[in-house]
């Protein structure tokens, strides 16, 4: 299976060509966040250099959020345009089950961590079992003095992985002591081999058209809707005029 993998959902942007189990060709950079400019000319370029056409394709692994809103939108609509287009199979993994995928000790507990500002982080648990990552605690957006309340590591190892996991040493390290590792910078960072390999044992979402991004929180749109409707039911934000 000839498969594209790619993850936006942050500051990096990650890129993957696989044929089976086989890397054919990835790119992941750091160095700016200009997503939407550079996604599509770094899947062209892969693409050429291992003498692929799109129509080659069997099927795209996106990694769907959370994460910047921004990110995870352009990745999840260049999967979506994708998959529809070349008539392919998509594939949606959350982002921080993504990062969860650079750990494999059996039997430890994976920790990803997106700093989401004013101690609100996106978080979920992950045990390695198999060598792949099963979630424990659902991925979610939420305080983070709260968020290491729920967590009962029973004195596993914990990694603690993501760029923004130094941000809260202090916390974990009196929470689980030396039980807490913090991996270096390669781990740190999603890999879009890894996404795709994974995203392989998965089974294809049944409607592209309904595929949406993993926000685990309210826009700012939705968000303000709320505050300025009190107490309403919604199930669109779309409103009709007459």
């Amino acid at each position: 299976m000839k498969v594209l993998s790619l993850d936006t959902s942050n500051r990096q942007l990650t890129v993957a060509i696989l044929d089976d189990d086989q890397i054919l060709a990835t790119e992941t950079t750091t160095v700016h966040q200009k997503h939407a400019e550079y996604l599509l000319p770094i899947i062209d370029e892969l693409m050429t250099k291992v003498d692929l056409t799109p129509s080659d394709l069997q099927r795209v692994v996106v990694a769907d959020g959370p994460g910047s809103y921004t990110g995870i939108r352009i990745a999840t609509a260049t999967a979506k345009t994708l998959a529809y287009t070349l008539g392919i199979e998509l594939v949606g993994v959350s982002s921080l089950q993504t990062l969860a995928l650079n750990i494999k000790q059996e039997g430890s507990l994976v920790m990803p961590i997106f700093d989401a500002r004013n101690n609100n982080v996106f978080s979920g648990l992950y045990e390695i079992k198999n060598g792949v990552p099963e979630n424990v605690l659902e991925d979610c957006h939420t305080d983070f003095d709260k968020w290491l309340d729920r967590i009962d590591s029973k004195d596993k190892t914990v990694y603690a992985v993501g760029t923004d996991a130094p941000h809260f040493e202090d916390a974990l390290k009196n929470k689980f002591g030396d039980k807490v590792i913090f991996t270096d910078s390669f781990d740190n960072l999603p890999q879009a081999a890894r996404l795709g390999l994974y995203g392989q044992t998965l089974s294809p979402v049944e409607d592209i058209h309904a595929f949406v991004p993993r926000y685990l929180r309210l826009t700012k749109a939705e968000a303000d809707w709320k505050q300025n409707h009190p107490g309403e039911e919604v199930t669109s934000y779309v409103e009709k005029v007459n």
